[in-house]
């Protein structure tokens, strides 16, 4: 979405090789067309992804590169044929800014499967050619059918994770039924996936089980979030003891670990499903087949699951843990994030902190 051979309207902060350090950094936003509006962004969250793209760990990055996909701020302008939308209003961008909206997926408002010609928020070639910048801006112009409403009375510094975080877990919890009051859920890591994924379960008045490798998370878990129990997962007397105990598991955990031990903590029939990255997956298929066990993958969420989420979180209260910071910490941040040096959640004040 950046448009060369123009005045340079938008500040961001971009990375300009694979050291994946963030330096200020001009460019310019198109005008909105007919059906786009024109975002004025306050807060952008801080997610894994843009490491992963600042530092060149998939070998596709295109530098300059400014990321950024849990954005949200207020609309400054709109097209002639904007329906959703009118300047002042609330709303949010996640990872994609445009797609096909004709192939079956599209049809279906499950856009991030697109078959042709999805775009990513930054790290993209967009249809005019330019490569989509995202939130670490100032501002941005995106198609209204890819921007989403948020209510008045919701915080935008607690809105933006929602827009990555938030449904990548919400959409596998939708679709596997993980919503159902009185079943056991496991989650697996308790980062900013992880937390909302506990967030979520409590609402759907399931009983909840934080699963972590580490002892110190057992507080925040129950005290913080909500969680009824805790397993650490390093302890194979917890581990058996809580065998076919859950019927469902959300994974969020990226790193390399071993899948049978917690696929044996899923009852018969139940659903495990990865949102994480590791390497590799290895399972015995002992594992699964004589649980008649599943054990399913799902990335972001559609448009209408997203507008739905937002919703579904104002009406519930339900707010992700977030850790505000400047512009200019964000070098800091995210060596922090690789760390997990977080609770749960680093939310960029653009508004205020990148002028």
């Amino acid at each position: 979405m950046e448009t060369k051979g123009e005045t340079e309207n938008c500040l961001g902060w971009a990375a300009r090789d694979p050291s994946g350090i963030l330096s200020p950094y001009k460019f310019n936003r198109r005008e909105p067309r007919s059906d786009d509006i024109s975002i004025k962004i306050t807060h952008c969250g801080v997610c894994y992804a843009d490491v992963h793209w600042t530092r060149n760990n998939f070998n596709n990055s295109m530098y300059p590169l400014v990321p950024g996909h849990e954005i949200v701020g207020i609309v400054t302008k709109v097209g002639s044929d904007v329906t959703k939308f009118k300047v002042g209003d609330h709303v949010g961008v996640g990872t994609y800014v445009d797609s096909c909206r004709d192939c079956d997926y599209c049809n279906d408002y499950r856009e991030i499967y697109c078959e042709k010609s999805r775009v990513g928020t930054f790290n993209y070639i967009d249809k005019d050619g330019t490569i989509t910048k995202g939130g670490y801006s100032t501002s941005i112009v995106v198609h209204e059918r890819y921007c989403h409403k948020i209510p008045d009375n919701y915080p935008l510094e607690k809105a933006a994770p929602l827009l990555c975080a938030g449904i990548t877990v919400y959409t596998p919890m939708m679709k596997h039924k993980m919503n159902q009051a009185g079943k056991s859920l496991g989650v697996i890591g308790l980062g900013g996936l992880g937390h909302m994924a506990v967030k979520f379960g409590k609402a759907f008045g399931l009983k909840v089980t934080v699963i972590s490798t580490s002892e110190s998370k057992k507080e925040e878990a129950i005290n913080l979030l909500g969680a009824d129990k805790f397993i650490l997962s390093k302890d194979k007397d917890q581990m058996t003891s809580a065998e076919k105990s859950l019927d469902f598991i959300i994974d969020t955990a990226s790193g390399d670990h071993a899948f049978d031990p917690y696929l044996s903590l899923l009852k018969i029939d139940g659903i495990m499903v990865l949102v994480g990255f590791p390497s590799e997956i290895k399972i015995n298929p002992f594992v699964i087949n004589f649980g008649s066990r599943c054990l399913a993958g799902s990335v972001t969420g559609g448009t209408k699951n997203t507008q739905e989420m937002i919703e579904f979180c104002a009406e519930n209260k339900i707010y992700p843990e977030v850790e505000i910071i400047d512009m200019e910490y964000i070098n800091e941040a995210i060596e922090r994030l690789i760390k997990s040096d977080i609770k749960y959640r680093f939310v960029i004040d653009i508004e205020n902190s990148l002028k």
